[in-house]
Parts: C-alpha cells; sequence; structure tokens
C-alpha cells in the first residue's frame, strides 16, 4: 500500500462551532496521537482526506510544521446522510512497526458445477508492518467441491503477515445450489403459512 501524504494545518480552535467553520472552508477536524504522546490537533483538506480514507487501512503521511509522522487512521466519523467526513482520530505510527488491522478478504473464481459459495466472514484481522499492510487478500475457490470449508489458516497471506482471526474460524462454504434454492423456498413458504396463521387468528380474535 502506498503512502498518502496529507498537509495539516495546527488547530487551536475547539468546540462545534470551531468544528463547523473547519468544514466550511473544506477542512477535516482530527487529532493525532499515540507512543505516550501528547494529542496533536489538526486540521486536514477535506477532498484530499476523503480520498485516503476511501482505503480504511490507509497508510498517511502527516506533514505538520515542516515535519512529517506516519499514521493510521482510527475512528472515522461521518455525517449520517451526506456522509461527508466530520472528524478523524489517526494513530501514530512508525517505519518498521507491526500493527494489528482487518483486511477486506476478496473471494475469487468459481467453484466447481452445482456449487454455490457463501461467505462467512468479510475480513481477516492480521499483523503486519505498518508501510506494508495489504488493500485486501484473494482466495481463490475456483473448482472448489460442494462441502468444502475454508478456515482462517487455509488463507495465503502476504509475505511477513500473521494471522490473528482465530485459524478455526470457517471464512467460506461451498453447498450445494439446488438444495439451498430448495431450503430458501421452504423456509419462504414457513414463513408465508406463519403469517397468514397470525392473520387468521387475529381476524377470529376480532
Amino acid at each position: 500500500m502506498s503512502e498518502v501524504k496529507l498537509s495539516a494545518q495546527p488547530r487551536n480552535e475547539f468546540g462545534k462551532g470551531a468544528a463547523r467553520r473547519l468544514r466550511r472552508d473544506h477542512l477535516v477536524p482530527a487529532v493525532l496521537y499515540g507512543h505516550g504522546t501528547d494529542p496533536v490537533h489538526v486540521a486536514l483538506p477535506g477532498h484530499a482526506t476523503m480520498l485516503a480514507l476511501k482505503n480504511s487501512n490507509a497508510l498517511l503521511t502527516i506533514e505538520l510544521n515542516g515535519e512529517s509522522q506516519l499514521a493510521l487512521p482510527k475512528d472515522v466519523q461521518r455525517h449520517p446522510i451526506r456522509l461527508t467526513i466530520e472528524h478523524v482520530d489517526l494513530i501514530v505510527v512508525n517505519q518498521g512497526e507491526r500493527v494489528t488491522v482487518d483486511v477486506q478478504l476478496h473471494i475469487v473464481g468459481e467453484p466447481g458445477p452445482g456449487g454455490l459459495v457463501t461467505t462467512e466472514l468479510n475480513t481477516l484481522s492480521i499483523e503486519v508492518e505498518a508501510t506494508h499492510i495489504p488493500t485486501s487478500i484473494e482466495y481463490s475457490v475456483e473448482g472448489a467441491e460442494i462441502g468444502t470449508q475454508v478456515h482462517a489458516s487455509q488463507v495465503p497471506l502476504p509475505g511477513g503477515a500473521t494471522l490473528i482471526t482465530d485459524p478455526e474460524t470457517i471464512v467460506l462454504t461451498v453447498s450445494d445450489v439446488e438444495r439451498s434454492v430448495d431450503t430458501a423456498d421452504q423456509e419462504a413458504q414457513a414463513a408465508q403459512s406463519a403469517a397468514a396463521s397470525s392473520a387468521s387468528a387475529s381476524a377470529a380474535e376480532a
């Protein structure tokens, strides 16, 4: 993953009013902390920050007062309707430091004939160097037979990464597509019957 540079401005005013003024100026209030240092309050460029944080594990280089500091997003607060970034918590990291992150699991390929892939886990928690966080982890189900179960320990990880997720956690299963459809139909019919019975009972009571 490549580093994204963001030029930060020191922030000396706090509170909701100050935050609104920053957002009107297309800036995002943020705080940088970690490694026992005092929190540093900054304002980040709005558009550039939005683009950088499309990846939840984006490695950022924060440039402030002529100095640079690596950081990872710890918490991103967004507006509930507009989804614009309201505030960002950034945690300080150093070159060579290992961090624990949740990385998106990307399933590729097609299972064997009649197979249906059900994903049980969308992310894997791994420990990896902060400067080598993968954008995603890929697993191929090409040709996988019906009945296949894949556990977290079976997913190949990038070099240098250590699995933190419980190795026995089921990541995906391959089931019989026809049986899955039959089961879904039966559940739908059962739900309809229950709803009809409930409606009849209500009508009788009335």
